[in-house]
């Protein structure tokens, strides 16, 4: 059994179907919403996600060249689909089983459900790492009253709704378990992913889904997709700056990005006197216009003392998730003598973009001197500064 830091995780989008339901004249998942493909909108979510490895994309024989035109600018492998959706599972999940091991893991979701975050993406990566269980299904428990009728639509009896949940994608699972459980379930007709992994007794855990992430069915669903999906193409961009100043005093690494590296001195602060991080969280609170760190954690608070600063990132995070907002990309630049950080740079890119939930890609960290002028050319302290961009 691998580690959980060497368990890939791979998306599978399911995009065969034919989406009768919607009209049209193409496929659903091809149709433009708010100027672009349906599929479009899944596909770029888990591209944008770091906790995604690769990303698979099963469609229609027929396809092809709708494919190729939504994906524009995207290279991701195609696999031909089946009759139903069952099969085009099926035969994605023996492609990718070519490539990777039996305890990597796949998430399946639906090409018509355009509303899927990266926030769900890794609500679903803990949970698997937090339970013994084989598959996470994001879930949404019903509000309204259930009655079961007979087939003229009488009402024969109210069904208790607190056992009963509206079920969504993506759905994870392990590889090898999910593709044996297709296997065996050929020639059945299974609504979903989790359907054919409860009759192969698979053990899967119900996690809260997420109300926006509705799959595009009926006309009207794309009116309200089109009415969302615009809205937010309104966002528009954001930048700030942040800047952080931390002397030395005695100790033997300093703390950067969230990474420790061996030095003859420690940085001084209230908390853990990660100047790097400090900077970039004032720049994401600036870009809110919602003040510093020392708004949200003043010194003056003895809870905060020795604090870790990713406390204080994910915080500046949050706040901006919670007005609606996207982090687009964050710059770090460090600014001293020593200790030298070259070698350590790529190490603190993957630390902040885990705790921004961004793709590496996104996110920079440079270092750099002061030609031994000043107080960091004497090697007195560590400065950093920081810009970041978000939409909102």
């Amino acid at each position: 059994m691998k580690n959980s830091s060497d368990i890939k995780k791979i998306a599978l989008i399911v995009a065969a179907g034919r989406g009768y339901r919607a009209g049209g004249d193409i496929p659903k998942q091809y149709r433009l919403v708010a100027q672009k493909p349906l599929i479009r909108y899944a596909v770029e979510v888990f591209t944008h996600s770091a906790e995604i490895d690769d990303l698979y994309i099963v469609i229609h024989p027929n396809d092809e060249s709708l494919y190729t035109d939504a994906l524009n600018g995207l290279s991701y492998t195609a696999i031909s689909g089946g009759s139903e959706r069952q099969d085009s599972v099926r035969l994605g999940l023996k492609a990718i089983s070519k490539k990777y091991a039996s305890d990597d893991l796949v998430f399946i979701h639906d090409a018509a459900r355009p509303f899927l975050s990266e926030e769900l993406i890794l609500d679903c990566v803990q949970a698997l790492n937090n339970n013994a269980v084989d598959g996470v299904v994001p879930t949404l428990e019903i509000v309204d009253t259930v009655k079961q009728v007979d087939n003229q639509n009488f009402i024969n009896q109210t069904v208790d709704r607190s056992v009963l949940r509206n079920v969504q994608t993506p759905q994870v699972f392990s590889l090898s378990k999910i593709l044996d459980a297709h296997i065996k379930a050929e020639g059945q007709k299974l609504t979903d992913d989790a359907s054919v992994a409860e009759v192969a007794g698979l053990k899967i855990r119900c996690i809260p889904g997420d109300i926006g992430n509705f799959k595009v069915t009926r006309p009207e669903d794309f009116i309200t997709a089109e009415r969302k999906l615009s809205e937010a193409q309104m966002k528009t961009p954001r930048m700030a700056t942040g800047f952080d100043v931390h002397a030395f005093e005695e100790g033997d690494y300093v703390t950067l990005c969230g990474v420790n590296i061996p030095h003859t001195q420690k940085l001084k602060g209230h908390s853990d006197a990660d100047v790097a991080m400090h900077a970039l969280t004032d720049a994401l609170l600036g870009c809110i216009a919602a003040g510093d760190i020392g708004t949200h954690f003043p010194p003056s608070e003895a809870q905060w003392k020795g604090a870790a600063s990713h406390i204080f990132l994910e915080h500046a995070r949050d706040l901006i998730i919670k007005e609606g907002g996207e982090i687009q990309h964050v710059d770090v630049t460090i600014i001293c003598e020593a200790p030298k950080v070259g070698k350590h740079k790529e190490a603190m890119r993957e630390k902040l973009a885990e705790l921004l939930m961004l793709d590496v890609k996104r996110v920079s960290v440079k270092a750099t001197t002061t030609e031994k002028l000043g107080f960091t050319g004497r090697q007195e302290g560590i400065a950093a500064q920081a810009a970041a961009t978000i939409l909102a």
